[in-house]
Parts: C-alpha cells; sequence; structure tokens
C-alpha cells in the first residue's frame, strides 16, 4: 500500500508529519513525500525543510493521496501542475485526503463538488467558494473522500483512516504506540471553546499564529 504525502513550499508541517506518524505504521504501508521536484522543501515556520524523495512524475498510483495545508495552498488553487497531478492519481486511488486547508487544492481541484468537507476554520468561505459544502467537524468522510480541520486534526483523520484499512485493534495500537491522549491546558482548540478576544487575536494577525512564520 502506498501512501503519498503531498507537500510544498510553505506547507504546514505537523499536517504531514501527524498523519505520517500514524499512517507509516500500518502493516505493508510504504508513505512517500512528494512535491512538484525532488527535494528539500520549506515548510512555513521558515525554520524547518522536509525532504520529498519523490517528484509527482515519479508518483503516478498511489493507494492513498494525503494533501497537506498551510500558507503555501494558495498559489496551487491556480491551474497547474500539482492540480492536474490530483487529478490523476485521484482516478486510481482507494483514498484521496487532506489536511488543513489542503482541502482547499482538492476542491480546487474539482473532487470535491458537492460534497462535505472540512478544513481550518479561517478558510471556510473558500472552501465554499470552490463548491465544497464545509462542516466543523474534526474530519469529515464523503465517499473516498476524507478532509480534516485545522493542523492537529489531521491525526485524529490517519487514526479513523488506519481503522478504516487495518482494522480498530491496530489503530488503536498505533494510538497507544505514539501516545496520543491529548490533555490540553487549554479549552481554546476550536471556535466553539474559544472566546472572542482569541479570535479576534488570529484574525486581527494570523501570519504568525497561524503558521509560526519567523522569517
Amino acid at each position: 500500500m502506498q501512501i503519498a504525502v503531498l507537500i510544498y513550499d510553505r506547507f504546514t508541517a505537523l499536517d504531514a508529519v501527524g498523519p505520517y506518524e500514524v499512517l507509516g505504521r500500518l502493516p505493508g504501508a510504504e508513505v512517500v513525500f512528494v512535491a512538484e521536484q525532488a527535494g528539500p522543501v520549506r515548510t512555513d515556520s521558515g525554520g524547518l525543510s522536509l525532504v520529498a524523495e519523490a517528484a509527482l512524475a515519479d508518483v503516478r498510483r498511489p493507494d492513498l493521496v494525503l494533501v497537506s495545508g498551510g500558507p503555501g495552498t494558495e498559489p496551487l488553487l491556480a491551474p497547474g501542475p500539482v492540480l492536474d497531478w490530483i487529478r490523476e492519481v485521484d482516478a486510481h486511488t482507494a483514498w484521496t485526503t487532506s489536511v488543513c486547508s489542503g482541502s482547499l487544492i482538492l476542491a480546487a481541484a474539482g473532487l470535491l463538488a458537492g460534497r462535505r468537507a472540512t478544513t481550518h476554520w479561517i478558510a471556510t468561505d473558500t472552501l465554499r467558494a470552490l463548491g465544497a459544502v464545509p462542516s466543523a467537524e474534526r474530519y469529515v468522510i464523503d465517499g473516498k473522500y476524507a478532509t480534516a480541520a485545522g493542523v492537529s486534526a489531521g491525526i485524529d483523520l490517519a487514526l479513523h483512516l488506519a481503522g478504516r484499512l487495518a482494522g480498530d485493534t491496530v489503530a488503536r495500537a498505533i494510538q497507544l504506540a505514539i501516545e496520543y491522549d491529548p490533555q490540553p491546558p487549554y479549552d481554546s482548540g476550536s471556535l466553539d471553546g474559544a472566546d472572542q478576544e482569541v479570535v479576534d487575536v488570529i484574525r486581527s494577525g494570523s501570519q504568525p499564529l497561524l503558521y509560526g512564520d519567523r522569517r
């Protein structure tokens, strides 16, 4: 089972690495990081890069594709090689998935038209404009299309997919292996829990807080 994780300039690291830590532990799984060109790909923090071992042209029939999100999403919404590749591989995947604003790329490729999907809350209006039906759920399954909300939600989605692919026992064992047992000190991890002051902080100066951009 080949799992292709799409990364690109200024993607958010946890969008890709969180699901990788889960899906990479599935029996028989091969996870490959893929980008337009093979080589180091800079994350949104400016201080970290991941290496894409494969270019788009090298990965043609993955069983599962996962599109990460981040501030680098916007340039990829226009026609180009990434959208072409997404459409091509989607014809063969068992699962086409995304984390955070990665769902905007799926929608721009025409794959989410009329489908329920989720994204980072700050990108909901854009997701709707691209033809999807936005949901505020942590992750959404609509046919073979699976989308996760912002950043850390990718871990939740990946565990769900692990259960679908390898069974509940394996998925639970992976959860224990990575000791994924969130107990955050604050209750502001979603719009439902965050007060307006916190929301305003994000909206008024979103770039460094959303993306950790230290450049």
